[in-house]
């Protein structure tokens, strides 16, 4: 994701718990974070930086005055996360296996041979299961992925093992592998809501949204379920959009648009710009996305009405690049820095195993773009030094839920924090900090193996790296 406006103001961080800014929350469910909202007549009138608007009282339903809304720690779903899976009936009794091959928390690989060397396939899948499925759960896709394959291998048509292969696929950007095994998975299991729901994602990752909404209500009348709700809803939305976009293409992009909002020429410049992003980026940080990538174009009101994003957001990817170019005719420097800024997204998903940290992600987003601390280096020194900066573990969950004042600070602090390890270390830790998170370490782990700092020790030299280039 990328905000929509620069980031302004970090010094107003600095201010007196209670002055951060005033909420504009208006009825149609959005929020606007202005420096100071007041009344006057019919209107409210508020400032952003040097620039006054007005609104109409009768859009408004309330205006929350100052504070800075409390950080949330728990962790938020990331892009591609998926349900868990509880798939049953379609293994050998399990007994003691896992006992005897998770031990002392870790795949005991031996017990695994010996099982395997039994003859019994039934047995063998059933272990190479359990090893692929806690080595998933655990965030090492790598190994995950070679014990599920070694399972099918032994239990092809097994819908069980097909529906956390398909899910682990998915997973790791490559919607277009998965849907062939998500599709066997169904058909071995026709009366399984968990594999519609890995079908449904699948085809929608895919972009085979039509498809989707019909496994996802299958899904849902086999078992009521919040979470694919929310992805039948989502892909009704695109749907309801897009039913008349046109499409193009490129080598490695899927682009869709509605004709009468852009010009041939526009989407030329747009997927040759992504083109040659695609390969910066495949030199910078290598492992691209194996699928097509898709691409799409949306007046800024469909922008929101599709992907339910917070007003700060400038454009999203959730899979698939949703662009929102409004009024533009010929490819500007803005939208060049947001169509690399979404497509290193996809990079960093595919490096990590989809296990990415939000507040790496946009680090490294914002500096592949590439953008500068600039003039915010300053401030955000200042933050850091009164410590009021947000601690890294706090931005380990979404930044969606955050107001438009700590999502300017969440995205500063983290390109300050990926442009301290490229100015100290260089890209290649910051490639080995990926793989490392997609072999299930913690981002703090994952710091710890690579600079050898963990989080405490390395907001101390952030703040010290801040304080020398930008502190003067």
């Amino acid at each position: 994701m990328r905000l929509r406006v620069t980031i302004l103001f970090i010094v107003a961080a600095l201010a007196p718990a209670g002055t951060w800014a005033d909420t504009i929350h208006l009825k149609n469910g959005r929020t606007i974070v202005a420096d100071q909202v007041r009344e006057n007549g019919n209107h409210y009138e508020y400032d952003i930086g040097d620039d006054s608007y007005a609104i109409p009282k009768s859009s408004v339903d309330h205006v929350e005055a100052g504070g800075m809304p409390a950080h949330s720690s728990a962790s938020a779903a990331k892009v591609g996360d998926l349900p868990s899976f509880t798939p049953t009936d379609s293994l050998a009794n399990e007994g003691d296996l896992v006992s005897k091959i998770i031990q002392e928390g870790k795949v005991n690989s031996d017990a695994l041979a010996s099982l395997e060397g039994k003859g019994n396939p039934e047995l063998s899948a059933t272990a190479d299961f359990i090893a692929g499925k806690f080595e998933f759960e655990h965030g090492n896709i790598a190994q995950s992925r070679q014990y599920f394959e070694s399972a099918l291998r032994f239990q092809p048509d097994n819908s069980t093992i097909l529906i956390y292969y398909a899910a682990l696929l998915v997973r790791t950007g490559n919607a277009a592998q998965a849907l062939t095994y998500a599709q066997r998975a169904a058909r071995a299991a026709p009366d399984s809501p968990d594999a519609y729901t890995i079908l449904g994602y699948a085809q929608f990752a895919s972009d085979h949204t039509k498809e989707a909404v019909s496994s996802w209500k299958r899904s849902l009348e086999l078992r009521p379920d919040s979470k694919v709700e929310q992805f039948l809803a989502k892909a009704q939305r695109e749907q309801n959009v897009e039913s008349d976009f046109a499409q193009g293409e490129s080598s490695h992009f899927v682009l869709h648009y509605e004709g009468k909002q852009t010009s041939e020429a526009l989407r030329g410049q747009i997927l040759a710009a992504l083109e040659s992003d695609y390969d910066d980026l495949v030199r910078d940080l290598g492992n691209p996305p194996r699928d097509n990538i898709l691409v799409t174009l949306y007046t800024e009101q469909a922008f929101f009405d599709v992907t339910h994003a917070p007003t700060w957001s400038g454009a999203i990817n959730d899979g698939k690049l949703r662009i929102p170019i409004s009024g533009l005719s010929s490819m500007t420097p803005e939208l060049a820095h947001v169509l690399k800024h979404e497509l290193a997204h996809s990079f960093i998903t595919q490096l990590s195993g989809g296990r990415c940290p939000p507040w790496l992600h946009e680090g490294i987003a914002q500096f592949l773009e590439p953008r500068s601390l600039g003039s915010e280096g300053h401030q955000l020194s200042l933050l850091f030094k009164a410590q009021r900066n947000i601690p890294l573990n706090q931005l380990e969950g979404s930044f969606q839920n955050f107001s438009g004042g700590q999502a300017y600070v969440a995205y500063a602090e983290s390109l300050a924090a990926v442009s301290y390890i490229n100015d100290s270390y260089g890209m290649s830790d910051i490639q080995r900090i990926l793989q490392r998170i997609s072999q299930g370490n913690s981002p703090e782990a994952a710091l710890r193996a690579t600079i050898h700092s963990d989080y405490g020790q390395f907001e101390s030299d952030l703040a010290r790296y801040l304080a020398d280039k930008y502190g003067q």
